[in-house]
């Protein structure tokens, strides 16, 4: 600790998922010294899409077609969402420039303007979402206009199951061929991984192979779906060369995570930051944090022991829930775990969870989190804000349900551009 490394930025952006990501964004674009720090795992579990409100009223489960209708009703119900300290220009200004951000990187998204888009997912259900990544557009017009698609997955690749979904949709989207390929990755491996796939999809040859198998199987359909593992780095050039090997539309099909797309959004963000002059602590974290000189803070960060010394004028914080390790659940009730700030949570730990585990209103544990004021700052229990120069954004945020709203990945890039300019507006830098 003696000869830590001292860093002097004007913010510390504590968390490496979506909200993470999107917040040093942001906050560079604008010219701010930035400086990340967190684990990057997280970001896997993403599915590539861009949800902004999916289900409303949540209670009945309404798959929402326009977003912005339903962001409207949800803040005049739940006026404590984190939508509502936004208002529709500010989160469309927000997706609109991290689609701009990531399209230099090979990351395309495609929307039906204000609605949303049904895609189809490996257990055969449909979900809503705004923005889809381009590699998936032509399955969601294929959907949509019902048209007779193969389904082709890897023999040895777990978690998705061409057969069952063709099963699942055959009310939905009648005519699904299936079939399972053998496209070994290494010898005598019975099992096969994402990752491996893409990797190994990103070069030309193994494309060309891989058409040849689909070759024979396609025939008689007008699009081919394949689990989305079509490349990391160039998979938009790995589809336009299987449609033309084929002949056919081709898409991908989200899988379960940690999938290839959150992998593609871990390397696009990060060197897009880079780009922007970002000091990258990936795999880093916060062990110890401290306000001092002032209005700064002083935060020491390192894996087991403190490596480097942050000096920040301001925080935002975006370390996620509990899998990200921005709570954690105790035998006493829920933490918040760098700053040690008071979560609003069910009072008793009884009342976490309604005793039917498909309850319509959902659990109460699920709207734990941080409560801010107007300015994206935490608030101690007397309603006041814990620091002036702490902001938050994302999933750790209190009164709202992401998972069920199908809101998560809209609601941590928003709520990032929130914090960002807050701190931009503040005159801390």
């Amino acid at each position: 600790m003696e000869h830590a490394e001292i860093i002097d930025c004007e913010l510390a952006v504590v968390g490496a998922g979506i909200a993470g990501m999107a917040a040093a964004m942001f906050a560079s674009n604008r010219g701010v010294s930035t400086v990340q720090i967190g684990r990057t795992g997280e970001i896997a579990f993403a599915s590539g899409l861009i949800d902004l409100m999916g289900v409303h009223p949540v209670e009945k489960n309404r798959i929402s077609e326009n977003p912005w209708s339903a962001i409207e009703a949800l803040v005049k119900y739940s006026p404590e969402h984190p939508y509502a300290l936004l208002g529709k220009r500010k989160i469309l200004d927000s997706l609109n420039e991290t689609i701009q951000f990531l399209e230099p990187f090979g990351l395309n998204y495609q929307s039906r303007g204000e609605n949303n888009s049904l895609i189809a997912t490996p257990a055969g259900t449909l979900k809503p979402t705004y923005l889809v990544p381009s590699s998936m557009w032509s399955g969601v017009q294929s959907l949509k206009d019902k048209i007779r698609c193969t389904i082709a997955g890897f023999q040895g690749l777990k978690g998705f199951s061409p057969r069952q979904m063709a099963n699942v949709l055959e009310h939905r989207w009648p005519g699904l061929q299936p079939v399972t390929i053998s496209f070994p990755v290494a010898s005598c491996a019975p099992e096969i991984y994402p990752e491996q796939l893409a990797l190994r999809l990103d070069l030309p040859e193994q494309r060309h192979h891989l058409a040849d198998l689909l070759g024979p199987n396609v025939r008689n359909t007008a699009a081919v779906g394949l689990p989305a593992v079509l490349g990391i780095y160039r998979s938009e050039q790995a589809i336009a060369d299987l449609e033309q090997f084929l002949g056919i539309p081709v898409f991908e099909i989200p899988t379960i995570p940690p999938s290839v797309p959150g992998i593609r959004l871990k390397e696009a963000f990060s060197a897009g930051l880079l780009r922007n002059r970002v000091r990258l602590l990936h795999q880093l974290r916060v062990l110890d944090v401290a306000p001092a000189n002032g209005m700064k803070f002083h935060l020491k960060v390192g894996r087991k022991d403190p490596e480097l010394i942050i000096k920040a004028s301001g925080v935002i914080l975006a370390s996620g829930r509990f899998l990200g390790g921005g709570l954690h659940a105790g035998k006493n009730g829920i933490r918040e775990t760098i700053f040690n700030l008071p979560v609003r949570d069910p009072v008793v730990r009884e009342s976490w969870h309604h005793m039917n585990p498909m309850d319509p209103r959902g659990h109460p544990i699920n709207r734990a989190g941080l409560e801010i004021d107007e300015n994206f700052r935490p608030l101690k229990k007397s309603g006041v804000p814990a620091f002036e120069n702490l902001f938050v954004a994302g999933s750790i945020l209190a009164n709202q349900d992401w998972m069920r709203m199908k809101c998560g990945c809209g609601l941590s890039i928003a709520t990032a551009f929130g914090a960002v300019e807050a701190f931009t507006a503040s005159g801390l830098r």
